[in-house]
């Protein structure tokens, strides 16, 4: 098989460690976000003393003092050497995992003032409260100047030990890792490992497409393929509501800042967790079947920010199109396979035998044209989205759904049975 090019893969391990090995790991995440709080305070610091209010005078906002010289990742990583002195809990700290504390704050800080190639920026970055940092990373792994080592099941880190790694899955031959970070979720201490992977199948020549199809997600559906199969939205957080509602109840009765709050808290998010760990592993399923059935898959380029502040808020994020589609394109990257994002505008509207322009509303579900295709709408749509994504490809029956006589059709749903950890991931 030919290779082309390589990608990063990311592999999460839950971690066992030891009651003294939580405290010093817990010790850590409080000392950077300490840390980052002040190197944060010495930017804005800087950024206030610098600028003024143009309809201001000068004489009252002229800052007092000397000004600091501008600060940046390098002028605060060569000050860790001085915090180390003045503060010697510091030294415990594996110095790479300090420089990557003060890197993150460094990309947030530059998203927030360099906007990016479509003139957007990001959120000024925020003062971190007490738990908000509950991760940090390695830089290097299995290196001689490595601070972290994972031999078998066994990850030693520097200052901290070694701590027993529960493979669920064996990490690939060939793969190497390149980093690993250490964070909490709400059951638990885990590692991602950061791995690199050079056994990318090159992409597959166009004129070698057998099999294309298009997409579209919604809200009844969780979406339609153009040869009318469909899958079920399986409501993940909906159906959980009623036992979220009634933990946070509870929750909302204890005394803030109590043991009993902490732990009240700790179940509401475990049910958080788990949730979002059901809709990860649906959507993952969802993207090797469609992989494994096509060659090509065409989906919509959709808004969803702005569609999530609608009153379907609730359902679209539910559902978590964005995060399917992320999924399914690296999922198609790794196979080899296309995708491919087209304008939705039109798509639901038009029709996909004649091209006529069949004015409805939401509420109705059912194309139906003057030319006598008669089908499901979200079907309809996902034969316009293939019709316009494989413009210019020499593949056979993209031209829309054609029949000469009436036809009213309903889509099929399929069972998902496949999981991303047997051996189609």
């Amino acid at each position: 098989m030919q290779y082309n090019s390589s990608m990063k893969l990311t592999y999460q391990y839950k971690l066992s460690p030891t009651s003294e090995q939580v405290v010093i790991l817990e010790t850590w995440g409080e000392l950077l976000r300490r840390h980052y709080n002040y190197a944060l305070g010495q930017r804005l610091d800087w950024l206030n003393r610098t600028r003024c209010q143009i309809d201001r005078c000068s004489l009252l906002c002229e800052p007092i003092g000397e000004i600091p010289d501008k600060p940046d990742y390098y002028t605060q990583a060569s000050d860790l050497k001085q915090t180390k002195e003045l503060f010697p809990e510091y030294k415990n700290i594996y110095a790479d995992c300090q420089q990557q504390n003060l890197m993150r704050l460094d990309s947030c800080w530059k998203r927030w003032l360099i906007p990016d190639k479509n003139g957007k920026r990001g959120g000024r970055p925020r003062f971190k409260k007490r738990g908000d940092i509950c991760s940090f990373t390695f830089p290097r792994v299995n290196s001689p100047k490595a601070g972290a080592h994972l031999t078998g099941n066994t990850l030693k880190l520097s200052k901290i030990g070694e701590i027993e790694v529960i493979l669920h899955r064996p990490i690939p031959d060939g793969f190497e890792i390149k980093q690993a970070t250490i964070l909490r979720k709400a059951d638990g201490w885990y590692v991602s490992f950061s791995l690199e992977d050079k056994t990318v199948p090159a992409a597959l020549p166009i004129d070698e497409i057998k099999s294309a199809t298009g997409i579209d997600v919604g809200l009844e559906k969780f979406l339609t393929t153009a040869d009318g199969q469909s899958v079920a939205v399986p409501q993940y957080y909906r159906k959980a509501q009623a036992t979220l509602a009634r933990q946070q109840r509870k929750l909302a009765r204890k005394t803030k800042g109590s043991k009993n709050y902490q732990k009240q808290a700790n179940k509401v998010a475990k049910l958080h967790l788990h949730v979002a760990r059901q809709r990860k592993e649906f959507h993952f399923q969802v993207a090797h079947w469609l992989v494994n059935s096509y060659d090509l898959i065409v989906f919509e380029n959709l808004n969803i920010k702005g569609l999530a502040r609608t009153r379907l808020a609730k359902s679209i994020l539910d559902v978590a199109w964005s995060a399917f589609l992320q999924i399914m394109q690296a999922v198609a990257v790794r196979r080899g396979k296309h995708t491919r994002g087209v304008d939705p505008r039109g798509t639901s509207i038009n029709c996909s035998g004649c091209g006529q322009r069949v004015e409805k509303t939401l509420a109705v579900r059912v194309h139906s044209c003057s030319c006598g295709l008669v089908i499901d709408r979200d079907w309809n749509s996902a034969l316009n989205l293939l019709k316009h994504g494989s413009v210019g490809l020499p593949i056979p029956g993209c031209g829309g759904y054609l029949d000469t006589s009436p036809v009213k059709q309903q889509v099929s749903f399929v069972n998902l049975r496949c999981s991303r950890y047997t051996a189609c991931g």
